[in-house]
């Protein structure tokens, strides 16, 4: 049998209902991945290991009952923290939500435990889930498990890091800005944004307020593509809570036939430019696409080169409580005051969390200019969809460069250089988008692209996410994680680790 720490959850599901593995020990290989690579990634930063053996025990028990098992049934996982999961704690990364423990479980961890999955325990996020670097003072910082000086990448660093070292088959993440894709990105994993509306986001904290709730989707880190879908149609669906969430009908991968189909190749907004390698790795998908029967057609779109400035207007206009009364739990924060505590390491605050408080007010005191952005993020939207037609998918950079070290993100924030709102701006255009693994580069860090499609296509992005984990590989483990990576098939080259070659 394969190692169980590289197969999907579907096949570990599968495994078990068959009785050719038992759940228990699909817990303790994951359980023991988890106690090797941890402490060189503090991605897991609460356990719960023996709940965990026993609901394995559990989860054999109903097997050899005959009784009807659900589509996970005996598979581990792992939460983000800033969901509710019983027992668990639930800071966000703040500091005075540190004693916070759950004593129910958000909708989406609720629908996984339902569908069989077993919880080891909680990722680290950043401080409020609002940076792309996963650090905070309640657990500090999280490692990328490729290099340990680079970042896990945020909010869902966590998750990111530990399905990247091989240690969880999934995991739940959130994203209004990135915080899927961004961590599946840096840890060389897969990542879907679902489109807006499709999975609620009860449960989790801070919940997300007005139009946001659209903005902010629910979804899985997954090492392999074949789980996306699965676990969609887990967490798909309204819960009575979530008011911007709706029932949408869900396609299937499995019926998608690519030929003749358009494929948009976007090569980066204008405006920040892309790394050699991250644009050989997403030339070659597109050539594998091309084979496929894809109709290729190089585009560019003139707005994506203000994508920073829609998000943060499209964003800035929807939001309810502003994030430095988040940060001070209903007494705002002075964020100067907590800049210059932060320089003389008193602050209970991130540098960027008091960063973003003292930002946050800016596009409503430029109501016009705001305005401008937001209708021009409405034009972008309708440009895109109309360009990709039904059933077209656009190929576009998950970033400026492969995975960041630690704290250049921030510099690059202080440079006003917005690389990460590559991913952002899907969010405020509410189009379904899936993270790709496309290998290594030269310096053994992930390479990837993101797949995009109109409102509804889910099933498209994750179909050709499919496609091009056939073609070029997927998730390549780390060597950190001690595992050698299931054989290639034919057509896996070389190609897929070195751009070069």
């Amino acid at each position: 049998m394969p190692d169980t720490r590289l197969l999907s959850a579907v096949e570990i599901a599968r495994l078990v209902r068959e009785g050719a593995l038992s759940s228990r020990d699909a817990v303790e290989a994951h359980i023991e991945q988890i106690e090797r690579v941890n402490p060189a990634l503090n991605a897991v930063v609460r356990d719960r290991f023996d709940e965990a053996r026993a609901e394995a025990d559990a989860a054999d028990a109903l097997v050899h009952s005959g009784g009807e098992l659900p589509p996970l049934h005996g598979v581990p996982c792992t939460i983000k923290e800033s969901f509710a999961l019983t027992g668990m704690p639930n800071a966000a990364g703040l500091v005075r939500r540190r004693h916070v423990v759950a004593d129910s479980d958000a909708t989406a961890v609720a629908r996984l435990r339902k569908a069989g999955a077993i919880p080891l325990g909680v990722t680290n996020t950043s401080e409020l889930c609002m940076w792309m670097e996963s650090n905070n003072y309640v657990y500090g910082r999280t490692n990328n498990p490729y290099d340990q000086a680079r970042i896990a990448g945020g909010s869902s660093g966590g998750e990111g890091s530990i399905v990247g070292a091989g240690a969880s088959p999934f995991g739940l993440g959130s994203d209004v800005g990135g915080s899927i894709r961004g961590p599946a990105f840096f840890n060389g994993v897969f990542g879907h944004k679902a489109t807006g509306g499709l999975v609620p986001g009860s449960g989790q904290y801070p919940m997300a307020e007005n139009e946001v709730l659209r903005y902010l989707t629910t979804g899985p880190l997954t090492r392999r593509a074949a789980d996306l879908m699965p676990l969609l149609r887990i967490l798909a669906g309204p819960d009575g809570i979530d008011e911007g969430c709706e029932e949408m009908p869900l396609g299937d991968p499995a019926e998608v036939r690519l030929e003749e189909r358009t494929l948009l190749h976007v090569e980066d907004n204008g405006g920040i430019d892309v790394s050699d390698d991250l644009r050989a790795a997403q030339e070659r998908a597109v050539r594998a696409l091309e084979a496929r029967g894809m109709r290729i057609r190089r585009v560019r779109f003139a707005a994506l080169k203000k994508q920073f400035d829609i998000w943060s207007a499209m964003m800035g206009a929807a939001r309810g409580t502003p994030f430095g009364e988040l940060l001070g739990q209903g007494q705002p924060i002075r964020p100067m005051r907590e800049i210059v505590k932060w320089s003389l390491r008193t602050s209970e605050h991130t540098l960027m969390a008091s960063l973003l408080a003292l930002i946050d007010p800016l596009p409503k005191l430029a109501p016009r200019m705001a305005r401008h952005l937001i209708d021009l993020g409405r034009q972008l939207r309708g440009e895109i969809v109309e360009m990709l037609g039904p059933d077209g998918v656009l190929l576009y950079p998950s970033h400026s460069s492969p995975t960041p070290r630690h704290n250049e993100p921030v510099k690059q924030a202080l440079r006003l250089h917005m690389p990460w709102a590559y991913l952002g701006i899907m969010n405020v255009l509410e189009l379904p988008s899936t993270q790709v693994p496309l290998g290594l580069n030269a310096a053994g860090l992930p390479l990837g692209v993101q797949v995009i499609s109109r409102h509804r296509n889910d099933h498209m992005t994750i179909a050709v996410a499919m496609e091009l984990e056939r073609a070029l590989g997927g998730w390549v483990p780390p060597p950190l994680s001690g595992l050698v990576a299931i054989p290639a098939p034919e057509d896996r080259s070389a190609r897929a680790r070195d751009p070069a070659a």
